[in-house]
């Protein structure tokens, strides 16, 4: 059997190792345009910032090593130019003696990636705009930033790969601007979430312009609809695009990416696509998505090579489980957000917890900010944001793990989670979800952030659990300040004939008023997320 691969990086590489340890006897070619047949992408900025100091360790094996451990016939520096479905073979050109020739197949496997977006805005031909998304990309950069002594620099879209720049051009001492059309970075997220990301780039001295579009370039000015800003460096982080042009040519069926079954063959049964420039199923909606991350790729590869080599196998779908560092935060997410579901057909509720990632008596305690979302009518937990300084990836794992085996939202409080003081608390961040989650399914009601500018119009009674001293640092205005411990005690303060609006800084003393409150047949509702939410809510980037 004769097997060509198109691309390297994390699908093609991954398919070609494992096509081999299945398979001794195949001839296994892989093409790739670039130099590099595999690098860790994920890393680029980071090398940029100084982090990873040498450039080397970007690379996670070589061509040598590939033909020498796995037999592999490495071709780099050599172009794809042609599929030939009938006769089942390539056109490809080395790039590096303009030679044209093809190779046959009997099984063909595309994994061309993506490129990034890049407009044609006026004058972008005379600024210092690059794009990253691989090696040479990386050099310009690194290069572009030595040679020239920048100072400043715009990142435009907020991106991970955005965000991430901007970080790591801020650890080289660059003034860095961020600019984003939408009202917040990170889409993953939504936007009461995101604002914990927004104050952490402020506070790290970015200048964070949301809501804003790029009009031209002026030299070394970009030009936006609000302001003209001076800079050295740019770089354009507004989104890729995955390199569906050799299957389009072929007459695969192409749609915003290239279409592939749960076995990942295209249109012919004969030409498997992985990776980033294929459309793939979320996990959790059945809807057709395009979710260009390395853990997905590298899956992908490994099972088509499964499927080659005759093994029973489908593709179950994409999360889109995803992590990424934000200066002194972690924030890390994974299935469906919000916003996904806003126009959606289902009927979810939100969980907000926010606690410490382990004892709080042990030191260096940080709070962490955790969002569940779960479908109201058949309980299953839909997806999760989380953001922090330590431990968030930790929760956003079991929670994945959970969303995969189709737990539901009370059945996180039955997840047993590793707990030494160092580590974690008696009850885990995902226990407590579960356990509000559970309130809620019994009859406890709660209220969202932004429903709060509402009931104070309507002059409904908000009240603050909190004591004195919180509520007077900061509060809903229009609220009336009940600390809990005086609650019992003070009922008669409160109408008997209408819902109570309650909070306190995460909610779980709102709980027990609600309680009280609910023993007393008095309605009430708790602020989902309490005054933590609610505050990060209302932050003002501007």
């Amino acid at each position: 059997m004769k097997i060509l691969i198109v691309g390297g990086v994390a699908g093609g590489a991954s398919a070609a190792a494992r096509m081999r340890r299945l398979n001794e006897q195949a001839e296994i070619i892989l093409f790739e345009r670039g130099e590099f047949i595999s690098f860790a992408n994920c890393g680029l900025p980071y090398y940029i910032g100084g982090v990873i100091a040498k450039r080397e360790k970007l690379f996670v094996t070589s061509k040598k090593k590939m033909e020498n451990r796995f037999n592999i016939d490495v071709r780099n520096l050599s172009e794809v130019m042609k599929i030939d479905r009938v006769n089942k073979k390539v056109t490809v050109k080395n790039l590096v003696s303009s030679e044209i020739y093809e190779e046959e197949y009997d099984k063909l496997i595309l994994s061309p990636g993506a490129q990034p977006i890049k407009p044609r805005f006026e004058g972008i031909d005379d600024a210092p705009v690059f794009t990253l998304r691989n090696i040479p990309d990386t050099d310009k950069i690194y290069n572009h930033i030595e040679k020239n002594n920048v100072k400043r620099a715009v990142v435009i879209g907020g991106g991970f790969i955005g965000i991430e720049m901007a970080e790591n051009l801020s650890h080289r001492g660059i003034k860095v601007d961020v600019i984003d059309m939408q009202n917040q970075v990170m889409a993953p997220f939504d936007f009461e979430m995101a604002q914990f990301l927004h104050q952490e780039l402020i506070d790290n001295g970015v200048n964070l312009h949301l809501e804003e579009s790029v009009s031209k370039f002026d030299g070394n000015t970009v030009v936006t609809n609000k302001r003209r800003i001076a800079t050295d460096l740019i770089i354009l982080a507004i989104g890729v695009r995955g390199e569906t042009t050799l299957a389009v040519d072929s007459g695969l069926e192409v749609n915003r990416n290239i279409v592939v079954n749960n076995q990942l063959q295209t249109s012919d049964p004969d030409i498997y696509a992985i990776g980033d420039a294929i459309e793939v199923k979320h996990f959790v909606s059945k809807m057709s998505t395009i979710i260009p991350l390395a853990w997905p790729a590298n899956r992908q590869g490994r099972l088509v090579a499964d499927h080659i080599s005759g093994r029973k196998i489908s593709y179950l779908g994409t999360l889109g489980t995803s992590v990424a560092k934000v200066f002194n935060l972690t924030a890390a997410s994974t299935g469906l957000n919000e916003k996904a579901l806003i126009d959606s057909d289902i009927a979810y509720s939100v969980v907000f917890v926010n606690k410490n990632n382990h004892a709080s008596y042990y030191p260096n305690a940080s709070e962490i900010d955790l969002k569940v979302i779960y479908d109201k009518t058949s309980k299953k937990v839909l997806g999760a944001q989380a953001i922090g300084y330590e431990g968030v990836d930790k929760r956003i794992d079991v929670i994945a793990t959970a969303i995969k085996f189709g737990a539901k939202i009370d059945e996180l409080s039955e997840i047993e989670i590793a707990y030494a003081p160092p580590f974690n608390s008696a009850k885990d961040l995902v226990n407590i979800a579960g356990y509000i989650g559970e309130n809620q399914l019994n009859g406890y009601n709660y209220y969202m952030w932004q429903d709060v500018e509402k009931h104070i119009s309507n002059n409904e009674v908000i009240v603050d659990v909190r004591t004195k001293e919180e509520f007077e640092l900061g509060n809903i205005p229009t609220s009336k300040n009940i600390p809990i411990d005086e609650f019992r005690t003070r009922l008669d303060e409160l109408p008997k004939d209408k819902t109570i609006y309650l909070y306190c800084e995460v909610g779980q003393r709102a709980h027990i008023a609600a309680s009280i409150l609910m023993s007393k047949k008095i309605n009430s509702e708790n602020l989902s997320g309490g005054y933590n939410v609610y505050k990060q809510g209302m932050y003002s980037w501007n």
